[in-house]
């Protein structure tokens, strides 16, 4: 189903939904992207190495499964709807008091909590919009949703481009309050999921672990899975902006307009794998966007100039966040009714957990061979790409399953 077939499905409340649900995950994925470009300046202030500043990065995905279970299972017991204003209010909050870290332990401290905070978002977005949109129109809104991400990390990037140099990390991370108007719009716009709804109105709601009984398997492959995606989406962007700057020498306005454009084809493989996932399937997406990086990585590490390192940054993120399109319609539909709030976000964030000590490995490999980002990141790439297609092509599938009802995995 093309873009506009799948938007023309979806009547005036589910557009609400899906685009409350997407700024929901571009806000916060704004709030930590910051961070990300804000690591040198930080480290200078504190008068601290990079890779200390890093575990700031590790904290934050190491907490976020604490985060996606927590409003997970509040999701599941008091809808969606609700525990997603409360979640955006709170990371909202830890992001803006950032700025006022009297020291690197502080700003640890305070993204470790975001981190709770921020785990929680995604699952509970996600399967907001999954219910409340038709079966033939998730695989778009899949790739829509993940766009976020990029779309957040582009923010980061505008923003720190033009204000960083007069405000100061301190003052980039004033802006992270700005993510809280969110609140507002979902309030009077967004109603609660239908599916909940009928749940809550039947009364027919099971514990977690009855309704788990029989889906352990699917659980672990799931964490193992996304572990694998995690690995490949913060490989290719945690460090990026750090290795522009160390290793290839631009000033803030350079990194900023290739961090640009790295997202931008980020944006383009979201759109286009989720949407494609409808006709091929969800496995056949995932693997066929992960192989497509691996051509890409010699342009992507070490272009020669400005051009080949933009078209690298935009053909990699193309695949990349192409594989990561269709997460959201893959998870939400091997999840079962009962847990569908907590299953695919605390999947999600159980392999981010298993995943959060790339950025300081990268620092790690870097500085054990003289600084050189890009042979870190060219490697771990590769590798990751691999496993993370066999992992999708042999795992389950579920496309098109009717929530609500009985469902099986195939």
């Amino acid at each position: 189903m093309g873009a506009l077939a799948a938007l023309r499905e979806l009547d005036h409340t589910q557009r609400h939904t899906v685009l409350a649900s997407f700024l929901g995950w571009t806000l916060d994925a704004f709030d930590y992207f910051l961070l990300v470009f804000l690591m040198p300046y930080i480290a200078q202030d504190f008068h601290v190495g990079v890779k200390e500043v890093t575990f700031a990065l590790f904290l934050t995905l190491a907490f976020r499964p604490l985060g996606a279970l927590l409003f997970g299972r509040l999701a599941d017991r008091f809808g969606r709807r609700r525990i997603l204003m409360v979640d955006i209010v709170l990371y909202s909050l830890l992001g803006f008091s950032c700025a006022f870290a009297p020291s690197l332990m502080v700003l640890l401290v305070l993204r470790a909590l975001f981190g709770i905070a921020m785990g929680g978002e995604w699952g509970i977005g996600a399967s907001l919009a999954m219910e409340s949109i038709p079966p033939r129109s998730r695989g778009f809104v899949s790739g829509l949703l993940q766009s976020g991400y990029p779309c957040g990390y582009l923010l980061a990037a505008l923003f720190c481009g033009v204000l960083l140099d007069h405000i100061g990390w301190r003052g980039m991370f004033l802006l992270g309050a700005l993510p809280a108007l969110l609140v507002l719009y979902v309030r009077r716009s967004v109603p609660e999921s239908p599916v909940f709804e009928h749940r809550r109105q039947s009364g027919a709601r099971r514990g977690l672990f009855a309704t788990m009984r029989g889906h352990w398997g699917l659980f672990f492959y799931l964490i193992v899975l996304m572990a694998a995606f995690n690995a490949f989406s913060h490989g290719s962007q945690d460090v990026y902006p750090t290795f522009l700057k160390l290793q290839r020498h631009f000033d803030t306005h350079m990194v900023s307009m290739l961090t640009i454009v790295l997202n931008l084809g980020a944006l383009v493989g979201g759109l286009t794998f989720g949407a494609w996932s409808e006709r091929i399937g969800r496995r056949r997406a995932i693997v066929i966007a992960a192989l497509l990086a691996l051509p890409v990585i010699p342009l992507w590490a070490w272009g020669g100039s400005v051009l080949l390192l933009a078209l690298g940054g935009f053909l990699i993120q193309v695949a990349v966040q192409g594989a990561w399109g269709v997460v959201p319609s893959y998870l939400n539909e091997l999840s079962p009714d009962d847990v569908r709030g907590t299953l695919p976000g605390f999947a999600y964030q159980l392999g981010n957990l298993i995943a959060a000590g790339t950025a300081t490995i990268l620092a790690t490999l870097a500085q054990a061979r003289g600084g050189d980002y890009a042979f870190a990141q060219g490697v771990w790439i590769a590798a990751v790409a691999v496993a993370l297609a066999l992992l999708a092509w042999f795992g389950p599938e579920a496309r098109g399953v009717r929530f609500g009802g009985e469902h099986g995995a195939t």
